[in-house]
């Protein structure tokens, strides 16, 4: 844990990480402490207790195992606040760029970018405005109850990367290996009792393979929700579920699921968010200032640019011309619209087609792709054969893990890089020290509860049950910071969500937005941390005390994790 050991903090730019060090010094490691005999000095071994991981220390002759375990307790909070000094709790940088994969950039000659939540970030207003004009559809196109007009969209209900079951009606977050985190599964805007959710499941929180997500997020009953765009999606679902159970009125699930999944694609299909945005760019456009200072600077260092996107070009246009000027396009070698991704990595089938400058079709087949112009639809295998731009020198930023990087990385072997913009939000929770304090002691508790659990006696085993009990009150506190429904994007309680496990698999460096490349030189080599293995973690915790062959209370620390 970064906590308790030496953490980096990197503030953009080409210049050396600095180091904070957060670990226990040379001088805490004196023999009186630990019963060594010095630096590198074994201290004599006790004998082994069978069941007891490294032969701890039982409780001594006389005491009975209560005191000794509440005694270990409380030693085990006090040396947990010891090592978080003032000033630990501001370890991350959200303008920082994080690594999963060694990457240098200046290995890079070609950089390519999504439109949509990647160049241009917008307002919150805009989900309102989804949410309403879609519940406005179902209502008088699909004519549903006039009653759902009441539901207004709720900010923060929904995070992304969760999953939703169709013929349940569920909507939870699921881990890496595929189980649902009890406690965030929701039918309509109530949460539904963790038993009942085991149930649905067949006596288990696991998911089968065959039932979760394909390639692209879409499974046979279970679809993924990874766009930012369906923040509002999934918020309309859980509302108009939640009016038709409070109301007693039987729908069916996969009806139900495909109107509104219609009633939002219409709100993009049909152009409708597209002429909010055009009307007032100030208000639902972020950030546009900074990234004409990304695309100018990385023009000046001579790199090529391009752009895809399935955003039509009348929009792009405006909307790059807001942020960037209205000469925008002298900064772009290739700028495609319309593309239809993913199917455009997939499908050979499609030709480019030329617009003119008031974005009119042309005619005539498109046999090389010029600066300056503007093409629609096409195909990512004819844009490489037309450019000759492959492999690692091409470097491809998007929100969508799976229709904007995942088959780019996987199939074709370009570089890519994940916008998540809700990354700022969560590093500025993380570094809380209400976080940073409630993660430890739930981390050093949890190494308590497996070292301890050897004590079966009956007051024991009551002091081991009012621990979980404590543990479990923690994890659901630190949760409810990120979001009282479903917490955080990336981690369950402990182990890494559905959305990171992708992100991870489909990105080389992720980031809160396009301008975090402002903080760093052009030639910046990233490199990932060689965070531990579980099998490693005891010899992470040994650098707590650089130079020393022990350290304290290592026993109980290496299982701090």
């Amino acid at each position: 844990m970064a906590a308790l050991g030496s953490a980096v903090l990197r503030r953009g730019g080409g210049a050396a990480p600095r180091v904070l060090a957060v670990a226990v010094s040379c001088q805490s490691c004196r023999h009186k402490a630990t019963g060594d005999g010095g630096h590198g000095q074994p201290r004599e071994q006790q004998p082994a207790v069978p069941g007891r991981a490294g032969g701890q220390p039982a409780p001594a002759e006389g005491a009975d195992t209560k005191t000794y375990l509440w005694a270990r307790y409380h030693e085990m909070k006090k040396l947990v606040y010891d090592l978080l000094p003032p000033g630990v709790c501001n370890l991350l940088n959200p303008a920082a760029i994080y690594a999963n994969n060694e990457i240098s950039l200046g290995d890079v000659e070609i950089y390519g970018f999504d439109y949509d939540y990647t160049l241009a970030q917008y307002s919150n207003l805009l989900h309102s405005m989804i949410f309403n004009t879609a519940r406005d559809i179902l209502i008088e196109q699909f004519k549903y109850p006039e009653g759902l007009a009441k539901y207004d969209y709720i900010p923060g209900f929904a995070i992304r990367g969760l999953h939703y079951d169709v013929q349940k009606s569920l909507l939870m977050k699921i881990d890496a290996f595929h189980y649902v985190q009890l406690g965030t599964a929701y039918r309509g805007l109530k949460p539904v009792p963790d038993e009942e959710v085991i149930e649905l499941y067949g006596g288990t929180q696991h998911i089968p393979l065959y039932q979760m997500s394909d390639f692209y997020g879409k499974g046979p009953s279970l679809k993924q929700f990874m766009d930012i765009f369906s923040l509002p999606e999934m918020t309309l679902l859980s509302s108009v579920i939640d009016y038709f159970i409070t109301h007693g009125i039987e729908f069916d699930q996969v009806h139900l699921y495909k109107d509104i999944s219609d009633a939002i694609r219409d709100v993009h299909v049909k152009g409708v968010m597209y002429k909010w945005i055009e009307k007032d760019l100030e208000q639902y456009i972020l950030h546009g200032d900074e990234i004409y200072a990304v695309l100018n600077r990385l023009v000046n260092h001579k790199k090529k640019l391009f752009l895809i996107t399935n955003s039509p070009f009348s929009f792009v246009d405006k909307g790059m011309k807001h942020m960037v000027g209205k000469n925008w396009r002298d900064l772009f070698d290739m700028v495609i619209v319309q593309a239809d991704k993913p199917n455009f990595f997939t499908d050979r089938r499609k030709p480019f087609r030329k617009l003119d400058d008031k974005g009119s079709l042309q005619w005539d087949k498109i046999n090389q792709l010029e600066k300056g112009k503007i093409y629609k639809e096409g195909n990512l295998f004819d844009f490489l054969r037309l450019t000759g731009w492959r492999g690692s020198k091409v470097l491809y930023f998007g929100d969508h893990l799976y229709s904007d990087l995942a088959d780019l990385m996987l199939r074709h072997g370009w570089r890519t890089g994940a916008i998540v913009p809700e990354l700022e939000t969560e590093i500025r929770i993380i570094n809380t020290e209400q976080y940073m304090h409630s993660l430890t002691w739930q981390q050093a508790l949890t190494g308590l509860l497996e070292r301890m659990q050897m004590y079966q006696d009956a007051e024991s085993k009551q002091v081991l049950l009012e621990w979980m009990k404590e543990r479990q009150e923690i994890r659901s506190l630190t949760k409810n910071l990120f979001n009282p429904q479903f917490g955080s994007i990336f981690r369950t309680f402990h182990n890494p969500t559905y959305f990171s496990r992708r992100l991870v698999r489909f990105s080389d460096i992720y980031m809160a937005s396009i301008s975090c490349l402002l903080n760093y030189d052009v030639n910046f080599t990233f490199y990932p941390r060689r965070t531990p293995l579980q099998h490693e973690a005891p010899l992470w915790m040994d650098q707590l005390c650089t130079g020393c062959m022990k350290t304290p209370f290592l026993e109980e620390m290496v299982h701090i994790r």
